[in-house]
């Protein structure tokens, strides 16, 4: 989708993307469902006390009792999202070691067809609400074999059923990576989508997005905070998302990791496609706001130490005395992020746009970064790529030159 289209037709393809996320509860509610009060405390409780998730993924294989045992699942369950009719196997759930240290993957498969097209997800028990979640994930832009160009979603996200349309106690917060693009997209683009609510029939979402139109194949550090009423994204430390307000979760969430197809129409060649993401470490942290550094640095003191795995979340501990020293880098904007210009007005006075380059769609722009867009000077909010200066809050309007 091109960049200079109307934003009635941005948010509409959005919007298709949204509700492709959405259908995750169908796939995965009767797992969450059933794992929700499972271990100490039950789902009701467990954001009540503090402590820690960390799980190294030192599992044998996909039938690893240990898995279950740690209150993880993984699905075979049949249900959406993806491909109508595909299938969700143990056996795409594997445990590599990669760089000599074991990691989750995650293997999709297809053939262009529905019975030859395979999905992966693994998802933890629902206890986890605000607090600090931080994965390392690998993306991958190519298949591992076979033709490219099939529409792929490689995910890290949480999420709470939706026990009726429109339930205001639905919430989900997606890192979702489109290779291939999909969704009226073309080309690669990530997304950070944080949801309220929606309802199947007639469709009607509630959320809020952002969006980086990049390549970001490889490892990366994803971290998200919930915590004093806002949900911030950042990719290997840097800022790329604030979103709150009527998006901020209310309940208990589930961790997830899935990797599935869209559709079936974006292949380039025939034959079977086979795509990996994988997973190094799960973080969190109940109750505590950390950056990535910090969060990092926790994960090699376990590893150091020999620990590959620790759970004493909702269990009672003792929560932090204080937020850590150092924040999360850059200031946040005072509004979200949303398909809208931002609420806050531009300083007074001419701004001296003499120097300051043009917008440029495919650039990289940090915080504080400055911009002329549509004869008017614009501020980077946090980081940002792609996303049009006065159709998002990602960029701060200072006036006209």
């Amino acid at each position: 989708m091109s960049q200079q289209q109307p934003r009635a037709q941005k948010v509409s393809a959005r919007s298709l993307a949204a509700g492709a996320a959405a259908v995750l509860v169908a796939g995965t509610l009767a797992g969450l469902t059933a794992t929700a009060s499972a271990g100490t405390g039950g789902a009701s409780t467990a954001a009540a006390g503090c402590g820690v998730l960390f799980d190294d993924f030192n599992y044998a294989s996909s039938s690893d009792p240990a898995i279950a045992a740690r209150n993880w699942t993984v699905r075979t369950n049949s249900g959406g999202p993806g491909v109508p009719g595909a299938a969700w196997p143990a056996s795409n759930i594997s445990f590599p070691t990669d760089g000599g240290q074991k990691v989750l993957q995650l293997t999709a498969k297809t053939d262009g067809t529905a019975g030859g097209t395979s999905h992966a997800e693994l998802f933890h028990q629902r206890k986890f609400f605000e607090g600090t979640y931080a994965a390392r994930v690998r993306f991958t832009d190519a298949p591992q074999s076979g033709p490219d160009g099939d529409h792929l979603v490689e995910t890290f996200f949480t999420i709470t059923p939706l026990d009726r349309p429109l339930d205001p106690n639905y919430g989900e917060i997606d890192f979702e990576y489109l290779p291939n693009g999909g969704w009226g997209e073309q080309g690669p683009i990530f997304y950070q989508t944080t949801w309220e609510t929606y309802q199947n029939e007639p469709w009607q979402a509630d959320n809020v997005h952002s969006e980086q139109r990049s390549s970001f194949n490889g490892w990366h550090d994803l971290v998200f905070t919930v915590k004093d009423g806002r949900v911030r994204y950042y990719v290997d430390g840097q800022q790329v998302a604030d979103h709150g307000d009527r998006y901020y979760p209310e309940t208990p969430m589930s961790i997830n990791f899935n990797l599935w197809f869209i559709d079936l129409t974006g292949r380039t060649g025939t034959g079977l496609a086979t795509y990996v993401q994988q997973v190094d470490y799960l973080y969190y942290a109940d109750q505590e706001v950390l950056t990535t550094a910090q969060a990092r640095a926790r994960v090699d003191a376990y590893r150091s130490a020999g620990t590959t795995h620790v759970d004493t979340v909702g269990t009672g501990g003792a929560c932090p005395t204080g937020t850590p020293t150092t924040r999360p880098p850059t200031t946040p904007p005072t509004t979200p992020p949303t398909t809208r210009p931002p609420t806050t007005p531009p300083p007074t006075g001419t701004p001296n746009c003499a120097g300051v380059p043009a917008w440029n769609w495919g650039t990289v722009y940090l915080e504080g970064a400055r911009v002329t867009h549509n004869g008017r000077l614009w501020q980077a909010n946090w980081w940002t790529q792609g996303s049009e200066p006065g159709l998002t809050a990602q960029w701060r309007d200072l006036g006209r030159c």
